[in-house]
């Protein structure tokens, strides 16, 4: 999306070198979280509020270190992760299924699509409930969960892809005689890729926010557990170590699938 000094032409940084604008740009990202460590330390410096409530950074990056020598944040951390792996794999197979089907069969489109997005109306959440009683609490509750959150966004961004092929380039497939699986294969799935992706990335991140909520209320291990417990407790050290787990671990598979993705567009225009 365009920024306003883009558009209104103004935009100087645009004529500097790309090591600046790089560097430029990194000192932009961190400036949010600095400011906000800073006014955390100062208020917890000050006495703004209690220790019980908000610790000093200092004690919850050792609280950090402690966990990780200790195995117990890695731990929790590696079965949020398995789950989410597990989740996230079914449900995208599942949402790429469904969005090719509906979007390259009128017939399947008009039979799956109305319930499909009453479906997806539900929040994930909301079946938990019902889910608790069908399957009980144990792993497969939050592998449904996982799936379901990752299905929506990717069928959806999947079947928005396809459709939105530009017409010539199916008449180019007709025109070469390419077979049905042809033309999906080298037409329709690679113009459609970035449609996909972005999909792939919206259900990662429901995949994950949905881990953790169902973690929050039907677990005894992962990150979502760890929250729960150290509020039990009333250790919000640890709640804030597994909040800064959480938002790390999700920001850096959003950071994979979007240089994955930039590398298979690069790749795309090479071959083609």
């Amino acid at each position: 999306m365009a920024t306003y000094l883009e558009l209104s032409g103004h935009d100087g940084i645009t004529n500097w070198p790309r090591y600046l604008r790089a560097w430029l740009l990194s000192l932009l990202a961190l400036l949010l979280p600095v400011l906000l460590i800073s006014v955390w330390w100062l208020a917890s410096a000050r006495g703004w509020l209690p220790e019980q409530i908000l610790p000093a950074p200092a004690y919850v990056l050792q609280t950090g270190r402690d966990m990780i020598a200790s195995g117990e944040l890695l731990y929790h951390a590696a079965v949020s992760l398995r789950r989410v792996i597990f989740g996230f794999a079914i449900g995208a197979v599942l949402g790429l299924a469904l969005g090719i089907a509906m979007g390259l069969s009128q017939r399947a489109e008009d039979y799956i699509k109305p319930l499909f997005l009453a479906f997806a109306q539900i929040p994930t959440l909301g079946w938990i409930p019902l889910l608790m009683l069908l399957v009980g609490i144990e792993e497969t509750l939050k592998i449904i969960i996982i799936a379901k959150g990752a299905l929506v966004p990717i069928a959806l961004n999947t079947f928005s892809g396809i459709r939105n092929v530009p017409g010539k380039y199916i008449e180019v497939g007709k025109a070469l005689r390419f077979s049905r699986w042809q033309t999906l294969r080298l037409i329709v799935l690679p113009a459609a890729v970035p449609s996909i992706f972005t999909g792939i990335r919206y259900g990662l991140t429901h995949a994950w926010t949905s881990l953790v909520g169902v973690e929050l209320l039907a677990s005894s291990e992962g990150l979502g557990y760890l929250l729960v417990w150290g509020r039990q407790m009333f250790w919000l050290d640890t709640v804030i170590v597994a909040m800064i787990v959480i938002g790390l671990i999700g920001f850096a598979m959003d950071k994979g699938l979007s240089g994955a993705e930039v590398f298979i567009q690069r790749w795309k225009k090479e071959v083609l």
